[in-house]
């Protein structure tokens, strides 16, 4: 395999795990990340959505082998743990025994893996110097130091576009060719970042190993754990109208709300009020292009091909797996990088949008179904037909998060039939009443 000299845009989660798997090719590479390096200065403070590292985002980091290093800095949540504004608080498991999501923070595990990345000698990462125009004809990339505003020139055999959700190199490809489909949705919740600090010695005052979720219809809090013993709460709230982050305006306004909304969330948050104003309300955003790719010169990877919203924790696994197919399609191709880069594309963009559509769909299930008595019944009915016929049902849920075999696009084909199937399932008379009986069990049978 011929070694190349690659420059990726962009020192995030994937860009970095994308340069440990070319270095570990033989590849020369240089990363150019606008901001500064984040083990110096937090640049995650008061915006950063805890991740969940499920088993798609797992196998990328095992094939290269880092994987236990990860561990190190993750917790296993088993559960969703659900806190209704009247009731009792209630538990459902996100897959079989055993099985669960990890909660990891941002900004640690971006630091660990930017440490791993420069173990490798052919891995060179350039901080405060953003990559800021592109010439596809020749791949000569101008990057620009952020602090003297100098500008340096650099040609490289192949480029990566792994710089988020807003990518300069996607905006680069979008203006110099023709063709180029994009879109980006909004949606009309944003999120702000609250805390929940460690008890007493770093012990957890809540459950440690769940997900936490406060369902509430059209928003929600969600809480995940963090090693130190505190737990990164997320709240996920319209941008106008009532309640929103536009209406509650003053610290007597959000104490009211809270405490009649929230109220066995407030005494878990003592500076909620001091978060709540100081924290930025940040935007959630949907982006969907194509093409990713310019001939055999450049890929968008991650988000800036593909930027979807939190709420099936995916965004960060989707991204590593984009790496890990990237890595298999280099094994299969060699330095056919025509080949390699149409069949990446072919393969990832229609999973891209089948995550996506997922993710914004899965909102109005954390927000609100996961309080609704008729959703967590049919929960139960498909848990219990998936453990006695596991080689006809496996639940979408399962498909997306630990089943990385089975690829986005073919999950949510999967999902739809499943849904319509179990439409007719929940409209049986005195399904409340007979839902673990055998003969749903053997109804169900019929419809698969």
């Amino acid at each position: 395999m011929t070694s190349k000299n690659i420059t990726i845009s962009g020192s995030g989660l994937v860009g970095s795990l994308l340069s440990i798997y070319l270095a570990k090719k033989g590849h020369k590479v240089n990363v150019y990340e606008r901001r500064q390096d984040a083990r110096k200065t937090n640049i995650y403070a008061g915006r950063s959505i805890n991740l969940a590292l499920s088993d798609r985002g797992w196998r990328a980091l095992e094939k290269i082998g880092i994987a236990d290093e990860i561990k190190k800095i993750a917790i296993p949540m088993y559960n969703r743990f659900i806190h209704p504004q009247k009731g009792e608080n209630y538990i459902q498991p996100y897959g079989k025994d055993g099985q669960a999501i990890y909660s990891v923070s941002r900004a640690e595990l971006n630091c660990r893996l930017m440490d791993l990345a420069e173990k490798h000698q052919n891995v060179k990462i350039h901080f405060s110097e953003q990559l800021s125009a592109v010439n596809l004809n020749n791949n000569e990339v101008t990057t620009t130091e952020f602090e003297s505003q100098i500008n340096h020139k650099h040609t490289s055999d192949i480029i990566f576009g792994a710089d988020g959700a807003f990518a300069n190199t996607r905006l680069q490809f979008q203006l110099q060719t023709d063709r180029f489909d994009y879109r980006q949705d909004y949606m009309e919740v944003g999120y702000k970042e609250l805390n929940i600090p460690a008890g007493p010695n770093g012990s957890f005052l809540i459950e440690k190993n769940a997900l936490h979720i406060w369902p509430r219809g059209n928003y929600m809090l969600i809480a995940l754990p963090n090693m130190d013993g505190s737990f990164t709460c997320t709240l996920f709230f319209p941008h106008e109208g009532y309640p929103s982050f536009e209406a509650l305006k003053t610290k007597e306004d959000v104490k009211k709300f809270f405490e009649e909304v929230f109220p066995d969330a407030v005494p878990l948050m003592p500076t909620y009020l001091d978060d709540y104003f100081n924290n930025p309300s940040s935007s959630l955003c949907i982006v969907r292009c194509k093409p990713w790719i310019y001939k055999d010169k450049l890929a968008l990877i991650g988000d800036a091909a593909h930027a979807i919203v939190p709420f099936y924790g995916q965004g960060m696994n989707c991204g590593f797996e984009d790496v890990f197919v990237l890595d298999g399609l280099i094994d299969k191709h060699g330095d056919n990088w025509d080949a390699i880069l149409q069949e990446y594309q072919d393969l990832r963009k229609p999973d891209g949008d089948a995550i996506a559509q997922l993710a914004k769909d899965n909102f109005k299930e954390m927000s609100e179904k996961t309080a609704d008595p008729k959703f967590i019944l049919r929960k139960k009915i498909e848990a219990k037909f998936a453990d006695q016929y596991p080689d006809k049902w496996t639940t979408l849920y399962s498909m997306v998060t630990f089943s990385p075999h089975i690829r986005y696009s073919e999950a949510y084909a999967k999902g739809q039939e499943q849904d319509a199937i179990m439409e007719k399932i929940m409209s049986i008379p005195n399904i409340e009443q007979n839902w673990d009986s055998q003969e749903v069990m053997e109804e169900l049978l019929k419809l698969v």
